[in-house]
């Protein structure tokens, strides 16, 4: 399947967040293919988000967020963890969307081997079910091999990308955001219901 066109993410990023849920998320590193299904995401918008790393302006780090639409945006969250994030809107209205979780649909077993080699044997991985793997968007990174290489990666490529592999518009809940203390009024948190592999709380509302 053919990666999703620019004008696909060049577009007011809540209505971009609707579609990209159950679309699969693809990442190839030579002969090894990786994918899931998109489960839950969280929109990030504008200056005036002040959980949006934008809030303080244009600056190094965050010029991606600037730029054209439909490019990653991955940086690494308290030094610990790399967080992907996918361009929304037109170049100058900085707004991401960020990947918490996927369901695995390829490439499961090296999903496995990623994550316990990052886990270093402390953790058994053999026992954890396959949504798990992508549970978090941290997980999702290791499990996918997405990188701080892969920031301002071109996703309308052949490399990291997002396709559309049918299946229909999945019934969708929206929440506030997890994991951050300001910007916590706004429902920008979007899962598919009944998904195993979604992360944090499930109460809803509207977005």
């Amino acid at each position: 399947m053919p990666p999703l066109p620019r004008d696909f993410y060049d577009r007011a990023t809540l209505d971009v967040v609707r579609e990209l849920l159950g679309k699969v998320l693809v990442h190839r590193i030579g002969r090894f293919v990786t994918a899931g299904r998109i489960v839950e995401v969280e929109a990030y918008i504008g200056e005036s988000d002040p959980a949006c790393h934008a809030a303080v302006g244009l600056t190094r780090r965050n010029e991606p967020l600037y730029g054209h639409p439909g490019f990653a945006y991955v940086y690494l969250n308290y030094g610990l963890h790399t967080l992907m994030n996918v361009v929304t809107e037109p170049q100058g209205a900085p707004a991401a969307i960020l990947i918490r979780a996927l369901e695995p649909v390829d490439g499961i077993e090296i999903m496995r081997r990623r994550r316990s080699r990052t886990n270093k044997g402390a953790l058994s991985v053999k026992g954890i079910p396959d949504e798990a793997l992508c549970r978090g968007p941290g997980n999702l990174t290791r499990a996918m091999s997405i990188t701080l290489r892969d920031n301002r990666r071109n996703m309308c490529g052949d490399r990291l990308y997002v396709e559309d592999r049918g299946g229909g518009q999945p019934d969708i809940a929206w929440t506030p955001r997890i994991g951050i203390r300001v910007g916590t009024e706004h429902q920008w948190r979007a899962h598919v219901v009944g998904s195993a592999a979604v992360s944090g709380r499930l109460k809803t509302g509207p977005p």
